[in-house]
C-alpha cells in the first residue's frame, strides 16, 4: 500500500529514535520470518490445524501465494498457490473461520478507493503442510457507501460472518458482510460502527468476545458486544518499521504483531484480559489517544544504538517502495 512522504518521514524519525527489541525465542514469544520471498508480510493468522504455524502473504507484486511459517524456527514449511482467483491486486489480510477455511482479503486499493469492487478468496486450510496448489472460491465485494481502501479483514470465530475495517487517516468504519458470502453475486458490506483508528489490520479473540484493531503506531481493544463494539482501551502495540498485521495466539493469551520488510519480526504482547496488561484504560497515560488519530500506547522494552541501524534500513525500504509505486 502506498504511504505518503510525510508519513514515511515521520516514521523515520520515530523508528530510528526508538527501535523495538526483537524476541528470538520463537513461538508465541515472537519470531522472525526468514523466507526471502516474504518481504511485504501484510496479514497474519494462527493455524487451527498445525500448532505453532502462522499463515502470511505478501500484499502485492507477488501472486496468489500463501506461506505457512513455523514460529519456532521462522522458516516457511509450506507454500500454497491459490487457483481459481485470477490475478490478485493488493492482498492485505488473512483470517480463519470457524469452518476451518482460510479467508484472504484482496481488499487493498493503491488507487485510494477507486476500484468499484474488491475480492475475498476462501479455501480450506491444508491438512498436510507441503507445497501444493489449492482451488479457492472468489467472492466479489462492494461497499454500501462506495469504494474505499482497506487492510483489515476478520471472520467471527462463532458466527462465521466476515467483517472489514477500512483504512482512513481520520478513522474508518467496521463493515459487516452478509450472513453468508455468495460466489454468484455481489456481496455488499455495510458500515455498522465507527473505528477511531488508521487501521492496518484487526483480529477477533478466539472466543469472539473482543476485537483488536491495530494501526502503524497503536491500537484499540473493543468489546465485540454482538457487533455493537464498545471501546475498552488502547493496545500495547510494539513500535515497528511498518506495522501491518495482527492476530491472536491460538489460546487467546497473546496478540501477535507483524510488519513488512525482509526478515520482519512478529512480536507478542499480552492480549486484553490475559494479565490485565494487554490494554490500557483511555484515562491512563502513554501514547496518543485514538480519538486523535492513530491511538494506542507504545509498549516498553525499546533499544537504541545498533538496532537503530536496522530501523533505518526499514525506513529506507519504505522510501524505495514509495518511489517504485509512485
Amino acid at each position: 500500500m502506498r504511504r505518503s512522504l510525510p508519513f514515511l518521514a515521520g516514521a523515520a524519525l520515530v523508528v530510528v529514535l526508538s527501535a523495538p527489541a526483537v524476541a528470538d525465542s520463537g513461538g508465541d514469544d515472537g519470531f522472525t520470518i526468514k523466507d526471502p520471498r516474504i518481504t511485504e508480510s501484510s496479514g497474519l493468522a494462527a493455524s487451527h490445524l498445525h500448532p505453532g504455524v502462522y499463515w502470511t502473504h505478501n500484499d502485492s507484486d507477488d501472486g496468489a501465494y500463501l506461506y505457512a511459517v513455523d514460529s519456532r524456527t521462522g522458516r516457511t514449511v509450506a507454500t500454497v498457490t491459490m487457483t481459481g482467483v485470477g490475478a490478485p491486486r493488493d492482498v492485505e489480510a488473512i483470517s480463519i473461520g470457524p469452518d476451518g477455511d482460510l479467508y484472504v482479503g484482496d481488499i487493498g486499493d493503491n488507487l485510494g478507493g477507486k476500484w468499484d469492487h474488491v475480492w475475498i478468496y476462501r479455501l480450506p486450510e491444508p491438512k498436510v503442510l507441503k507445497d501444493q496448489t489449492v482451488r479457492a472460491t472468489q467472492y466479489v465485494v462492494k461497499y454500501a457507501d462506495g469504494p474505499r481502501n482497506a487492510e483489515a479483514l476478520m471472520v467471527h470465530p462463532k458466527t462465521g460472518r466476515v467483517y472489514i475495517v477500512d483504512k482512513d487517516e481520520d478513522g474508518g468504519h467496521l463493515y459487516e458482510g452478509p450472513s453468508r458470502l455468495s460466489a454468484s453475486g455481489t456481496n455488499v458490506f455495510r458500515p455498522v460502527a465507527p473505528v477511531d483508528l488508521w487501521a492496518t489490520d484487526a483480529a477477533f479473540s478466539p472466543d469472539g468476545r473482543q476485537l483488536a484493531v491495530r494501526g502503524y503506531f497503536g491500537g484499540i481493544a473493543y468489546q465485540w458486544n454482538g457487533g455493537k463494539i464498545k471501546r475498552e482501551g488502547r493496545l500495547n502495540v510494539p513500535l515497528q518499521g511498518q506495522g501491518e498485521s495482527v492476530t491472536y495466539s491460538p489460546d487467546g493469551s497473546k496478540l501477535m504483531y507483524g510488519s513488512e520488510g525482509a526478515d520482519s519480526a512478529v512480536q507478542p504482547e499480552d492480549a486484553p484480559g490475559s494479565d490485565g496488561s494487554g490494554a490500557k484504560s483511555p484515562s491512563n497515560g502513554g501514547g496518543s489517544s485514538a480519538d486523535g488519530g492513530d491511538g494506542g500506547g507504545l509498549s516498553g522494552g525499546f533499544k537504541v544504538g545498533a538496532l537503530a541501524v536496522a530501523a533505518a534500513c526499514a525506513v529506507l525500504f519504505g522510501f524505495r517502495r514509495l518511489l517504485r509505486r509512485g
